[in-house]
């Protein structure tokens, strides 16, 4: 008996091993019992990408280690989210009390809703165009010298500006819902020589955009994307230059469409249209947001492939993207040819620097251009306006002997320049043929 009760004993221990074993098996597979540290982030499969308020610095780019490509996919860019579709423009026609304008309503309107509107279309590949109307003459209360200011950026007097658009905006109010039009163009009655500037962006612009409300009327009415403000003898260039900034709007406290001239440089006097050669450092005349126009009597070439991707003119299906490493053979349409099924080549360096190729043929608005071939340019989004040397995009010159980036183009043929070599990012790009207005790129390793 005394057998008999020992052995029950043992099994009642027994069992309260495995019990006791069991529970602390299930104790630790319970992972809501143990949070995890706030401080210790659970890692995910986003890699971590450099702080933006910590920038790459532009002068070393970091190169994407050869073994190691970077993914497909192309990294997030700035692009304007109000730029597509029709574009609701009101033209406010301002005179001054001592000046007769040389242009009438009806010109006016031909510039802006004909001329400018066909440049638009063409431009964007027919996804933006402007609607809208004309209305005025609004008469000023001063004469022209009490509005006139400096024809260089830094030294324009911004209480003069905001008086004059706000002045005029005041005056239309009655005619104008201006809740129905996001986009205002003053047309002033004055030339140039005036006025002191041909054209300018008020908003977002010459009075800046990261720290301003738009313009509103005394009713209360917002214009919501922008307002430029042009002389009556604006070249084209000049009106698609300005409307551009308000097309591309403003994404936290950046412009989307910056101008592609050196601010700095536009300050000083040279021979230059009476400038220093200002437009002419960073994209010369292979962009109107760098130069407006190449020859007084033609009209405006078209953007440039940086500018029209910020616009989100390009879809992502005509961007071939090329990693640092790889080998690649692509077929390059015309950028100014909608048809083309590549109109741009990216090749990504770091998170925020790449290079662009693009094709630039004499067609279309591209007629325009001192010249055609391919261009390559390189681009840093950590740089948000072009000051101090710096810009978001430069033209890399194939030929630097030709002045003003005039002979920027690579191309195939004698005397030119057919392959572009980068030795710090490892990479080759070569023209292989140029098959009608199209050209077959290799974009390699330059050392393999």
């Amino acid at each position: 008996m005394q057998k008999t009760l020992l052995n029950k004993c043992l099994r009642l221990a027994l069992l309260g091993l495995v019990i006791l074993a069991i529970s602390g098996c299930a104790a630790r597979r319970t992972p809501t019992s143990t949070p995890v540290p706030t401080n210790t982030p659970l890692p995910t499969s986003t890699p971590t990408k450099a702080p933006t308020d910590t920038p790459l610095p532009t002068s070393t780019p970091t190169p994407a280690p050869t073994s190691t490509p970077l993914p497909t996919s192309t990294p997030p860019v700035l692009r304007s989210e109000i730029s597509l579709g029709e574009q609701k423009t009101m033209i406010l026609l301002a005179r001054f009390p001592d000046v007769e304008p040389q242009i009438t309503p009806d010109k006016a309107r031909e510039r802006i809703f004909t001329h400018l509107d066909t440049y638009i279309r063409q431009v964007s590949y027919h996804q933006t165009w402007l609607e809208g109307e004309v209305r005025g003459w609004y008469t000023l209360d001063h004469p022209v010298s009490h509005y006139s200011i400096s024809a260089h950026n830094f030294e324009v007097d911004h209480d003069k500006v905001t008086s004059l658009v706000q002045e005029v905006i005041n005056k239309a109010d009655g005619d104008v819902d201006f809740s129905d039009y996001p986009n205002v163009l003053i047309i002033l009655g004055a030339p140039k020589d005036a006025y002191g500037m041909m054209g300018y962006c008020a908003y977002p612009g010459m009075l800046g955009w990261a720290d301003m409300s738009p313009f509103a009327s005394e009713s209360g009415e917002v214009i919501n994307k922008g307002v430029a403000v042009y002389c009556e003898n604006a070249h084209v260039g000049v009106l698609a230059h300005d409307l551009i900034h308000i097309l591309g709007g403003v994404v936290g406290d950046r412009r989307v469409a910056p101008c592609l001239y050196d601010h700095d440089l536009q300050g000083q006097p040279g021979e230059f249209r009476g400038y220093y050669q200002f437009y002419l450092v960073n994209m010369g005349f292979w962009d109107p947001m760098s130069c407006h126009f190449y020859k007084l009597n033609l009209p405006p070439p078209g953007l440039s492939s940086w500018t029209k991707l910020r616009l989100n003119w390009i879809a992502p299906s005509k961007t071939a993207v090329v990693n640092p490493g790889e080998t690649a053979t692509v077929f390059l349409g015309p950028l100014a040819d909608e048809t083309s099924e590549t109109l741009v080549i990216r090749i990504s360096l770091s998170p925020t620097t790449y290079y662009l190729i693009e094709n630039r043929q004499s067609i279309g608005l591209d007629e325009s251009l001192p010249g055609s071939g391919v261009l390559i340019l390189y681009a840093d989004d950590t740089v948000a306006e072009c000051l101090r040397g710096r810009a978001p995009v430069k033209v890399i010159d194939a030929d630097p002997s030709v002045p003003q980036l005039e002979g920027a183009a690579f191309d195939i043929g004698q005397g030119k320049r057919d392959t572009f070599t980068d030795e710090e990012h490892n990479i080759t790009i070569k023209l292989l043929e140029k098959v009608g207005y199209s050209y077959q790129v290799l974009i390699t390793a330059a050392q393999e």
